[in-house]
């Protein structure tokens, strides 16, 4: 079987991206896979979905793909409402054939759960703000699925949980946005300490994670000169 580079979370951001696949083809990576929120930030959503359609990955849908879609542009928020307003019909369409999940030999392919793009898998939200899951919540999570490896995105966070039964859920981290801070249920951060775009690579169903240096100082200017001083914040340290 061939090298498999996990991708998730670009957010737009397509310097990020073309390092990522550069690093992965220079390892010997031959397939990729695409686990969702490909466009939504103040970006490069355009371009990011013109060099994604064109090598039409094995992709699925986030929650940010599900709101473009189906939200009312005034419920929709910041990064949302501008991506939405960019988007070509012809993109609008490629993002509505993307399914919520996907089923590859034995890989599973989520976004955020198997039952919902917007419950981290591998870390539990709490008052007290966001911790390492158990392998009793991951195990509730996963449920019956047969697969020995689940792929999932959302939290931006790289991670791999192996349970006694022998199935795996990994988490490849974020190619585009390395910060970011949340309320719901209640407030959290994220930050992995650095602006530099992570992934993983399979072989078999064995990940291993890596990060990758990119023009991120392009993608601070991009989001300042949109407003979004939060996002240039991120960008720029990997700290909300």
């Amino acid at each position: 079987m061939s090298r498999i580079a996990v991708l998730s979370d670009i957010h737009g951001n397509l310097p990020a991206l073309e390092a990522v696949v550069a690093d992965a083809a220079a390892r010997g990576c031959k397939r990729f896979l695409n686990l969702g929120d490909i466009l939504s930030g103040p970006l490069w959503p355009i371009e990011t979905a013109d060099f994604l359609m064109a090598r039409d990955w094995p992709t699925i849908a986030g929650n940010h793909e599900r709101q473009l879609l189906h939200l009312a542009p005034e419920r929709m928020n910041a990064s949302d409402a501008f991506t939405r307003s960019l988007l070509s019909d012809a993109q609008l369409r490629w993002m509505a054939g993307l399914p919520a999940t996907l089923a590859l030999d034995d890989l599973f392919l989520c976004h955020g759960t198997p039952a919902s793009d917007v419950e981290h898998f591998l870390e539990t939200i709490e008052p007290t703000g966001l911790r390492r899951a158990t392998e009793a919540e991951v195990r509730a999570r996963l449920g019956d699925r047969p697969e020995s490896l689940t792929l999932c995105g959302h939290s931006h966070m790289p991670d791999v949980q192996r349970l006694a039964d022998g199935r795996s859920v990994a988490n490849p981290g974020s190619v585009g946005l390395q910060a970011f801070h949340d309320d719901q249920p209640w407030p959290y951060s994220v930050a992995a300490g650095d602006p530099d775009a992570r992934y993983a690579i399979l072989d078999g169903t064995e990940p291993t994670f890596h990060t990758v240096p990119y023009d991120h100082v392009a993608a601070v200017a991009k989001a300042e000169r949109e407003g979004r001083h939060d996002w240039a914040k991120g960008l720029a340290t990997g700290r909300p």
